[in-house]
């Protein structure tokens, strides 16, 4: 049976007090669930992993079941095949205008699907932010910070928890670790 790389963000987990969880415990419960050379990045519930080759939302959906099982914790889980991550690393058309990785957010989309509900935001004056879009996520460049970021908040009421946001530094260190062999 052929194997896929993966990679898990976890929603809201380890943000503020609500939401804990060890990465020991993260790549415990994946490891019991049957993915491969479960390894996390930095202390916010991002995995990268391997899996029988299947759709990334069945891994989505097994991993958020996990969670409250095992630990009690409920979190949307987004995962993408590292081709996907790949793609948002080589797509992202903001890079030349983020002065800082810091404040380049992007949006990672539970639902490929939701890209057109966000279509609208494209076209809207953000100066000095920016927006766009990609084929998996939204890239947001919050030139005052992402708390201060009008069109970050549009997005926000746009979709809700139906969408998780990682810096741009954090999705390229991902990307590293989903390509190591």
């Amino acid at each position: 049976m052929s194997t896929q790389r993966q990679i898990a963000l976890l929603r809201g987990v380890n943000v503020g007090r609500a939401k804990r969880i060890a990465m020991a415990d993260l790549r415990k419960v994946l490891g019991d669930l049957g993915f491969a050379g479960v390894r996390t990045l930095l202390n916010s519930g991002n995995a990268v992993f391997d899996c029988p080759a299947h759709d990334a939302a069945l891994s989505a959906v097994r991993i958020e079941e996990a969670l409250v099982l095992k630990l009690g914790v409920a979190s949307r889980v987004t995962v993408l095949g590292a081709d996907q991550l790949a793609d948002v690393v080589a797509e992202n058309p903001l890079q030349d205008v983020a002065a800082d990785p810091a404040k380049l957010m992007v949006a990672v989309l539970n639902n490929p699907a939701d890209r057109a509900r966000l279509e609208p935001l494209v076209h809207q004056p953000w100066q000095p932010e920016a927006f766009a879009l990609g084929r998996w996520c939204a890239y947001i460049w919050c030139a005052d910070g992402v708390l201060a970021s009008r069109a970050a908040a549009a997005m926000g009421n746009l979709l809700g928890d139906a969408v998780t946001t990682r810096n741009w530094s954090t999705i390229t260190k991902l990307h590293a670790l989903a390509q190591e062999a």
